[in-house]
């Protein structure tokens, strides 16, 4: 077989001048500069330096080729990143990492996009920050909120069928299995998601998938109200192919199902899967199908940063869409040290919806699990970034910047109704009962809460919570 390579990547994939996002006396705060999208080379690389063009685009040859270990991930880089990370590395598996480690080949050739790859870049980039975290990322003084909890959103106690969250009136999410191609450090379903690591035995779905979606299926043909459902994991992109498809074609033989929506991280993280002929060939027989029974078909795929974006996921996109899928949108998380300013998030949202045909749809402020605190921001910083990221985009291609409130759900961050700006501690309502406030008649009436990382508050804020956690909290 004739070895070839791609050709060297001479630009971060739209990488931004620091002069672009600095506000200038005679300028804008935010320069557009329209950028192509690069795959960059992976045989810079030295465990990679003799990978075809075609290993590389094989899904197959992903999967086996993914990251697991410490050991694996030296084998990649070599000698470029010294002994130091791979120490930090191991001392976040061994005590702090909430998942497993599992990152694709593509993944991993989006950190440092640009030689030459050092110890000190691959520390500083922005998509190992949250696909490799490491020790030395994590804080020491507040390295987890103290109501941070494993099911931070409940989604657990919503199943109304194992698998199945009735959270909003009519919506599900449909979770049909606990694996992904690539774990993400901050993933919300830290609890089921994924291996167990030392900080976190996981939970476990005990059905047989086919029972599992049998009993997804009769409880949404029992429940007309229920006109929309998430199909998520997990990532969709693990089910075979085969069971997915019968179990979006049973979702549209029910008629009060209305739009459907795929979950993927996969798209960007393992485009080559939504390449391949079956599921290319499977996903135009399902998009044909919902259109001629008038349900929205969507994938929704979670881009967090600019240079996660390749040729290779735009082409992924704009497959889906020309056989019948009526819209990719993206759905990131806002993340300190990743993309919470807003030349970052202004760039990616340029390059999802101008190179790769991905719509720029949510950002969610990072959930309130266990060992998150150096990812999350503020809720006044998330609405700093709404009010900065409005003009430059068009409209539609606007995302919204939400907070997903504990036992409320998605809230854009100006919907507040009370800010204690000093202990961090915002107060949201909401309009509607979950599906285990049935009989809940105050649920409408109180306000929830939600607290920002104690680090970001003024000193009389943090010693306040240090010393509400001293006196042993709520």
């Amino acid at each position: 077989m004739t070895q070839t390579a791609p050709p060297p990547a001479t630009a971060a994939p739209h990488a931004t001048p620091a002069s672009a996002v600095t506000a200038h006396p005679a300028g804008q705060p935010y320069e557009y500069r329209r950028r192509e999208l690069v795959e960059p080379d992976w045989t810079r690389f030295p465990g990679w330096r003799h990978v075809t063009r075609e290993q590389w685009e094989s899904a197959q040859w992903q999967r086996v080729n993914c990251v697991k270990n410490i050991k694996q991930l030296r084998t990649v880089l070599g000698d470029l990143v010294d002994e130091t990370f791979y120490a930090d590395l191991a001392a976040d598996q061994a005590a702090l990492a909430t998942m497993s480690m599992l990152v694709p080949p593509q993944m991993i050739n989006t950190m440092v996009p640009v030689a030459p790859v050092t110890t000190e870049a691959f520390y500083a980039d922005p998509v190992r920050r949250y696909m490799i975290p490491v020790a030395s990322d994590r804080r020491t003084d507040w390295p987890s909120h103290p109501y941070a909890t494993r099911d931070s959103l409940h989604e657990h106690d919503m199943w109304v069928a194992e698998g199945l969250t009735h959270r909003y009136p009519t919506k599900v999410l449909a979770e049909l299995l606990s694996t992904c191609p690539q774990y993400c450090g901050h993933c919300t379903r830290m609890d089921l998601v994924g291996n167990s690591t030392p900080a976190v035995e996981k939970l476990k779905l005990t059905l047989k998938p086919v029972d599992r979606y049998d009993a997804h299926v009769t409880y949404l043909r029992a429940h007309p109200g229920v006109r929309d459902v998430v199909v998520s994991g997990g990532d969709v992109a693990n089910v075979p192919w085969r069971n997915l498809e019968s179990y979006l074609m049973r979702l549209l033989d029910i008629e009060t199902i209305r739009d459907i929506r795929l979950a993927t991280k996969a798209l960007m993280g393992l485009p080559q899967h939504w390449l391949q002929d079956d599921v290319v060939e499977g996903l135009e027989r399902v998009a044909r199908t919902a259109a001629r029974r008038g349900v929205n078909l969507a994938i929704h795929t979670h881009v967090n940063h600019a240079q996660s974006l390749t040729p290779l996921v735009a082409r992924a996109a704009q497959t889906a869409l020309e056989v019948g899928v009526r819209d990719v949108r993206n759905q990131g998380v806002l993340m300190r040290g990743v993309n919470a300013t807003a030349g970052d998030l202004l760039d990616l949202c340029f390059a999802l919806q101008g190179e790769a045909g991905i719509l720029p749809y949510y950002f969610y402020m990072c959930d309130m699990i266990p060992n998150a605190e150096h990812w999350r921001v503020p809720v006044w910083h998330a609405q700093q970034l709404q009010h900065d990221l409005m003009g430059y985009l068009p409209g539609y291609a606007t995302p919204r910047i939400v907070c997903d409130v504990p036992f409320v759900g998605k809230r854009w961050v100006h919907m507040l109704t009370e800010y204690d700006r000093e202990h961090g501690i915002s107060y949201w309502t909401k309009n509607y009962r979950t599906s285990i406030e049935a009989d809940d008649a105050e649920a409408l009436d109180k306000r929830y809460a939600y607290y920002d990382p104690i680090d970001t508050l003024p000193e009389s804020g943090q010693q306040w919570w240090a010393k509400q956690q001293a006196a042993g909290l709520d």
